[in-house]
């Protein structure tokens, strides 16, 4: 049994690389705040205090004004601090990299922590200024590392354009080779504000890019396609909907990255993406795979009762209204009858225009989906789904007798290190092979989850993902096995 067995020993057992898809680091204020003041100005490094200050505001509050204010309890003691080795190591990239052997990591892809939220400034010139900005913070922060490890570039999605603009700039111009998108954009209800103009102000929805959006993201994805790039997304949802209390941390914390991942992912697909794009892979991380395991099954289930040869079946127009009036008069009596007739009961909610105004009734249209396994084709290829290490439920992934159709969904080992759920750094994989050990997935299943999968999914947009790394060579053999598998397939 492997644990016993040191991360590192256990890394030395196996026959192929480890590639942590989502670890991340803690930004250094000294380090950061200098720098962007350095290349943007007092103002940017000013919106970047700021807008990690909002979580010292709500902790500074008591429960009775966060009550009363309806905002939620926010994480408080959210890195390691007992484990000072550890804590330096998340700030410290030279540091994590003289450690990463310890791990058992022989590549890494970073995210930010305090930078997860520059996407989301909400002045448009700040928010492009302070994204820019902290972009070229992490490529001069980690280009001497880029061996082993490599950071994300943050993209805000407030519009199509703001996005293009970033993404060429961070690619091109920086060198970068990890996307994070801004996604769940907060926008106003300008019905209410007009209503409204003082409350106003505080309503709005969640924009989730792909269904219903406020505007048209093709062309992000197509100079994601032109790049050579596969969008990630790291956003939750604490403090939105259900995950409110002003009192509870864990409350709000559980589920609230699968919840926001679900959001985009279903919008994503139901809005035809994957349709369209065929080979843009997205990767939504943190959240696990349990979650889009039930959303796929649920995609099939509802496509197999709503799609638009299946609505027939509750279209009004095919309602016997002669045979139904008979049966309640032979079984609910004259009176009955008489008085469903006389209220015409029968028509309400039942008129065939009663449709909400909408044209297209098949929701699934923007997909064109002809048979059920049309949606595995769109789903199972395009997606992936970053799991911690110590989730059991990774499991499920690879349960092809429990998916539809003997899917496998595509998962991504995400370590996690430097937040508060991670004690140990040297335990991580020590923690993942436990899956392997307890008999829930197999040697090659783990073999996908910490290497295979992550390659599939950055190497294919780019063959050069790889290249310089220590993993260069693995990589290429892999993707190369990949080409002639699915040429042999077509």
């Amino acid at each position: 049994m492997s644990s016993n067995l040191s991360s590192k020993a256990i890394h030395d057992r196996l026959s192929h690389p480890v590639i942590d898809a989502d670890g991340h680091y803690l930004e250094f204020g000294p380090s950061i705040l200098d720098y962007l003041r350095r290349v943007g100005g007092d103002r940017v490094a000013e919106a970047f205090e700021g807008r990690n200050g909002r979580v010292a505001h709500v902790l500074n509050q008591t429960p009775e004004e966060r009550r009363e204010q309806r905002r939620a309890q926010e994480a408080f003691w959210a890195a390691p601090t007992k484990n000072t080795r550890d804590r330096a190591t998340a700030m410290l990239p030279r540091l994590l990299y003289e450690r990463l052997d310890e791990l058992g990591f022989d590549f890494t892809v970073l995210y930010p922590t305090a930078g997860l939220g520059v996407a989301f400034i909400p002045d448009e010139e700040l928010r492009r200024a302070t994204c820019r900005a902290f972009n070229m913070y992490v490529a001069d922060h980690f280009r001497e590392f880029s061996d082993r490890m490599t950071p994300a570039a943050a993209i805000p999605m407030y519009t199509p354009a703001e996005a293009v603009e970033e993404l060429e700039y961070a690619v091109r111009t920086l060198g970068l080779k990890v996307v994070l998108l801004g996604s769940m954009v907060r926008r106003p209800i300008p019905a209410v504000q007009r209503k409204a103009p003082a409350a106003g102000r505080y309503a709005s929805w969640y924009d989730t890019l792909g269904l219903d959006s406020e505007y048209d993201y093709d062309p992000v994805w197509a100079k994601c396609v032109e790049l050579g790039v596969s969008p990630t997304f790291h956003t939750g949802s604490r403090g939105i909907g259900f995950r409110v209390s002003p009192t509870n941390f864990t409350y709000n914390h559980i589920g609230h990255f699968a919840a926001a991942s679900e959001a985009v992912c279903k919008a994503i697909f139901m809005g035809g993406v994957t349709c369209r794009f065929p080979t843009l892979k997205f990767g939504f991380l943190e959240g696990g795979v349990g979650w889009a395991c039930t959303l796929y099954a649920d995609l099939i289930g509802h496509w197999k009762k709503r799609n638009r040869k299946a609505l027939e079946e509750v279209d009004p127009a095919n309602l016997d209204r002669a045979m139904l009036s008979e049966l309640i008069r032979r079984y609910g009596g004259e009176e009955l009858a008489r008085r469903s007739e006389a209220s015409r009961s029968l028509d309400k909610g039942q008129r065939g225009d009663a449709v909400g105004g909408i044209r297209e009734l098949d929701d699934f249209a923007a997909c064109k989906i002809e048979r059920p396994e049309d949606i595995r084709d769109l789903f199972v290829r395009n997606f992936y789904f970053g799991c911690e290490a110590d989730d059991p439920i990774n499991a499920w992934a690879f349960n092809r007798r429990a998916n539809p159709y003997g899917s496998k969904l595509n998962t991504l080992f995400g370590s996690d290190i430097g937040h508060f759920d991670v004690v140990d750094m040297s335990k991580v994989l020590i923690e993942a092979h436990e899956l392997v050990d307890d008999g829930l997935i197999t040697e090659d299943d783990f073999r996908d989850f910490v290497f295979e999968s992550p390659v599939r999914f950055w190497g294919e947009a780019n063959p050069d993902f790889f290249k310089g790394t220590v993993v260069e060579s693995a990589a290429a053999k892999l993707l190369q096995q990949e080409t002639a598998h699915n040429a042999a397939a077509d």
